[in-house]
């Protein structure tokens, strides 16, 4: 019989799919009912068997078997919801680099601008940096092969491989007449899901950009650096942005989340039978000695960002700042499928907030919402749709909501609900129905405002 792993998923990925499997026959008794159903489901499976075999006898084209297996197995899913798929083995391998945040390359995040590979940053101390390579180089080689007419996974794929393997760059770099030949070695790269930095001197801002097996050791380690660096007795509080964090770990969303709490649930998942019912509770320890903590939120915030707002949101632990989020409130487990044949991610829970929430369709709602001023040119791109418009989801209980801002801008000083976190923590007034005072103001936030 297959296993589960232990790998519990929640983020706002898509997909279909579907396995068989067998287990050890048993004894058991069936009512006449339970026998024309399970007869039923044979005659289905000769009908998939006979219209399989057509296809392959009679297509134009001779198929391809596997390909076609695994073409029907992604299509049993399609059916169920937009979270379960399958993965072939090199999906399921890029999983696993994406969830443990670890792998052989070189240290460098990347974009593709005209058909070729563009740095956005190297990663500090990794080969890259090491190197030299700087923000906006443009990589048009690798090895001796071109970039150009490559996917940028394509182009990612070849740049990362196992450690203290060689790969030569050739990199395009404005202000330099010819080409810079690099070559490079692979190490072991962390993906970094956690950045802080100081805010108004006196304030930690943590950005968590996705849940994998480095994110809570990293937040750990981002709230003792910033308490050194500001002092204890200087530091306002924290601003935990999870703004277009599409989710990640189960795991991790927990240990997140308990880093804040000093006790209490926080978040319970329930399958389809009852005896399935599990509850996350909190250990003793608030990691910031109750520093105030204002979270910001988005139509971006998926899935285990959203039970870390939920959870601190359901016990006053934080003060909620921006749009709804995504609302997607069920959990996927991965189930590998033997060597070589990928693995399946099937949906087999939803979650509930400490409350007894669900916010499946539905997303978590701020405590004050605020709306960015958006560029002409980004209006008609800076909503998302969320959980409540992908075909096929899981039905809410009550109203569904879809659709909710998703801009960040780049420039920090533009950024409304940054400042409004800021203004909060400062205990500067930001409404006529909200109290003045620094406690007062996180205790009883204010009212919607989108100014």
């Amino acid at each position: 019989m297959m296993r589960k792993t232990s790998v519990i998923l929640l983020s706002a990925a898509t997909g279909a799919a579907l396995t068989l499997f067998v287990t050890q026959p048993r004894a058991v008794l069936m009512g006449s009912s339970a026998r024309a159903a399970t007869s039923d489901t044979y005659r289905q499976l000769n009908l998939f068997g006979d219209v399989f075999e057509r296809v392959r006898s009679d297509y134009v084209e001779k198929p391809d078997d596997s390909k076609l297996v695994e073409s029907a197995i992604s299509g049993m899913l399609t059916g169920l919801d937009p979270h379960s798929s399958y993965m072939d083995a090199k999906s399921f391998r890029d999983m696993q680099v994406q969830t443990r945040g670890e792998f052989g390359g070189l240290g460098i995040e990347v974009t593709m601008e005209d058909g070729l590979i563009k740095v956005v940053s190297p990663i500090d101390d990794t080969p890259a940096s090491k190197a030299g390579v700087m923000a906006n180089d443009i990589i048009t080689n690798l090895d001796d092969e071109a970039v150009q007419g490559l996917t940028l996974n394509q182009a990612v794929e070849k740049m990362r491989g196992p450690v203290n393997t060689k790969i030569r760059l050739k990199i395009i770099r404005k202000g330099q007449d010819n080409p810079i030949d690099v070559t490079l070695v692979r190490d072991n790269i962390r993906v970094r899901s956690v950045r802080a930095r100081t805010e108004s001197e006196d304030i930690g801002y943590i950005r968590i950009t996705t849940f994998n097996e480095q994110t809570t050791e990293g937040l750990k380690r981002e709230i003792a650096n910033l308490t050194t660096q500001i002092g204890a007795d200087k530091l306002k509080g924290f601003i935990i942005d999870m703004r277009n964090n599409p989710g990640g770990l189960l795991e991790e969303a927990v240990t997140v989340s308990d880093a804040f709490l000093e006790r209490g649930e926080i978040v319970s998942t329930r399958g389809r039978n009852a005896e399935e019912t599990q509850r996350r509770a909190a250990h003793a320890g608030d990691l910031t000695k109750g520093k105030p903590v204002i979270v910001l939120i988005n139509g971006g915030s998926a899935s285990a960002s959203e039970i870390v707002a939920g959870a601190l949101q359901d016990h006053k632990r934080a003060t909620l700042v921006g749009t709804r989020s995504f609302g997607k409130g069920s959990v996927q487990t991965i189930i590998p499928l033997g060597s070589g044949n990928g693995a399946l991610r099937l949906t087999t829970a939803r979650y509930f907030t400490p409350s007894g929430k669900s916010i499946q369709a539905k997303g978590i709602v701020p405590d004050i919402e605020v709306l960015q001023d958006v560029p002409d040119e980004l209006k008609s791109r800076t909503d998302t749709k969320g959980e409540a418009s992908l075909r096929g989801h899981l039905k809410s209980e009550g109203d569904e909501k879809t659709g909710s801002q998703s801009y960040v801008p780049p420039d920090a000083k533009n950024d409304k609900a940054l400042k409004m976190a800021a203004d909060l923590l400062h205990g500067i007034k930001v409404n006529a129905s909200a109290p003045t005072g620094d406690k007062a103001q996180i205790d009883k936030p204010a009212s919607k405002v989108a100014n």
